[in-house]
């Protein structure tokens, strides 16, 4: 079973979310529904095994694709604009390049793309698997610090509030089989194998696409923009200062502004 949240009135936008520990839709979005909502339909999906769905035995990033279409199937949506939060982005640019016809524009908040300059995995990666391998209140704390700029937005409350999420034991199962140890050295193998990495493919996404990034990303850090940026036909980038892997918490009133001008831009002629 999917659960989402759903605010607003208008044409039909939904919002995917990233996938680190404790994540939910709600999580992600919950300060951006006041801006969002006066303009769209806005659709907060739960991936399979995160937040309050139900959880999948798949990998989480295999069974998401689908989920997203099933929501927008069992709503009677034929075309949607997306907005995703790294894993969320990845998401929504598969969806719009196997099922062109039912993402109208896509916003991608980070995570989408490879390191060039960078080495990779990110810091924010490897504090992640830290956490997953040897869940404490400590490594769940340098984790959330490095999701951001600015470290008092890791508050307590933001603490307890993940920590209760994802040491849920469902929840710590998906996390690992992203994160764990095991499973970064599987993409690494997948990474030396004949098999196109999946931004090898960004070239076939024909959907406008607004690329929001903080500059100051320690988990996908800026140079990992470059090539969405360069091979996708109809994308802009937009770069946010003083901001973390959260552009869309910790620049909020900015990226709100940079996302509604985007998604309400009449088509050109």
């Amino acid at each position: 079973m999917l659960r989402y949240h759903e605010a607003g009135d208008g044409p039909p936008l939904l919002l995917l979310h990233g996938s680190g520990p404790g994540v939910t839709g709600w999580r992600n979005y919950r300060g951006n529904l006041a801006a969002l909502a006066g303009r769209f339909r806005c659709l907060v999906l739960e991936f399979p095994g995160f937040g309050v769905s139900e959880p999948t035995g798949a990998h989480p990033m295999a069974a998401a694709p689908g989920a997203a279409l099933r929501l927008l199937d069992g709503l009677g949506i034929e075309r949607a604009d997306m907005i995703g939060n790294s894993m969320g982005g990845i998401v929504g640019a598969q969806v719009a390049i196997s099922d062109p016809a039912r993402v109208r524009r896509l916003v991608t908040i980070g995570g989408l793309g490879v390191n060039l300059f960078s080495p990779g995995p990110g810091e924010g990666i490897r504090l992640l698997t830290e956490f997953v391998e040897h869940p404490t209140r400590e490594t769940l704390v340098r984790w959330l610090h490095s999701m951001v700029y600015d470290p008092a937005l890791v508050t307590e409350e933001m603490v307890e509030e993940r920590w209760a999420q994802a040491t849920d034991p469902d929840t710590l199962a998906a996390s690992r089989r992203m994160y764990g140890r095991a499973a970064l050295a599987a993409r690494a193998a997948a990474a030396r194998s004949d098999a196109p990495p999946y931004w090898a493919t960004l070239h076939r996404l024909r959907a406008p696409t607004l690329i929001t990034w903080g500059r100051d990303d320690r988990v996908s850090p800026l140079d990992m923009a470059l090539v969405p940026m360069r091979v996708i036909p109809r994308a802009e980038l937009h770069v946010f200062p003083d901001c973390g892997h959260w552009v869309m918490i910790e620049q909020r009133a900015a990226w709100e502004s940079a996302v509604l001008a985007f998604l309400t831009r009449e088509e050109a002629a």
